[in-house]
């Protein structure tokens, strides 16, 4: 279980987290939805420590993230799984030989063990054959999906996906829904998704959390999100503009 208990996060005068509170239960889906620039990937570096709270708590497994210890801070690393906006892949490296990466910084494995292990991966994410291609060889979808497989090459037990459709045309993107369906279906892990995407967070999420001026503003499931009363939530949700936005189109429009 993942918990952020009344987390407060600034970066100089600039205060993003503000009482941010939100419990990830084992085996969901968590969707934290928001407008750009409040915090969102912010909230989610805390859970694996690479970012620390001026204050508050984040506990992972019923440890308090910040107060480990370096050795204890990779080993919880170790069970959660990070899958970057933009894939995040190394230019230089072949597609396996990313994928390989975190196994053989965890030097627990042999070769051919990291050599099974990419490939059942990537056969997961339904790339079989492009471990000696190179990332300028793929699409993006594909990079996308490459992401994913190196994530769940450590056999996490929590996958944080960040924006994982942006940038995808609608195909592309649903096809990343359905990978990130599969692996809480089939692999049994827990997922928080960070997404703009509405399309995609009816799709994956088991519940939903808005963050709005750096704290929860609503959470919960697909239909009560979906059929909110919150004129914020509505207002995201259904891609409305501002009152202000829409006394200020031209007249003529």
């Amino acid at each position: 279980m993942i918990q952020l208990i009344d987390v407060y996060k600034s970066f100089g005068p600039k205060r993003v987290l503000e009482g941010f509170s939100l419990d990830v239960e084992e085996g969901e889906t968590m969707v934290i939805i928001g407008y750009s620039g409040t915090g969102k990937s912010v909230a989610i570096k805390h859970i694996v420590g690479l970012l620390e709270p001026d204050s508050g708590q984040v506990i992972v497994d019923g440890l308090e993230v910040p107060k480990l210890s370096r050795r204890e801070l990779y080993q919880l690393r170790a069970r959660i799984g990070y899958v970057f906006q933009f894939a995040a892949l190394f230019d230089s490296f072949t597609i396996g030989e990313n994928v390989a990466m975190g196994l053989r910084k965890q030097q627990q494995l042999s070769e051919a063990e990291i050599h099974t292990r990419v490939h059942e991966a990537l056969e997961l994410v339904d790339l079989p054959n492009v471990a000696e291609r190179f990332p300028a060889e793929l699409s993006g979808g594909m990079r996308k999906r490459v992401g994913i497989a190196r994530a769940i090459a450590l056999r996490p037990k929590y996958i944080l996906y960040d924006e994982p459709t942006t940038g995808l045309d609608p195909v592309t993107s649903a096809v990343i829904d359905q990978l990130m369906i599969r692996m809480r279906e089939k692999l049994g892990v827990t997922g928080v998704v960070i997404t703009h995407d509405m399309r995609s967070a009816y799709s994956v999420g088991t519940r939903i959390a808005m963050l709005y001026e750096g704290r929860v503003r609503a959470v919960g499931t697909v239909d009560e999100i979906r059929h909110t009363h919150d004129p914020i939530v509505r207002q995201f949700i259904e891609g409305k503009p501002t009152i202000e936005a829409e006394e200020s189109e031209p007249a003529s429009r």
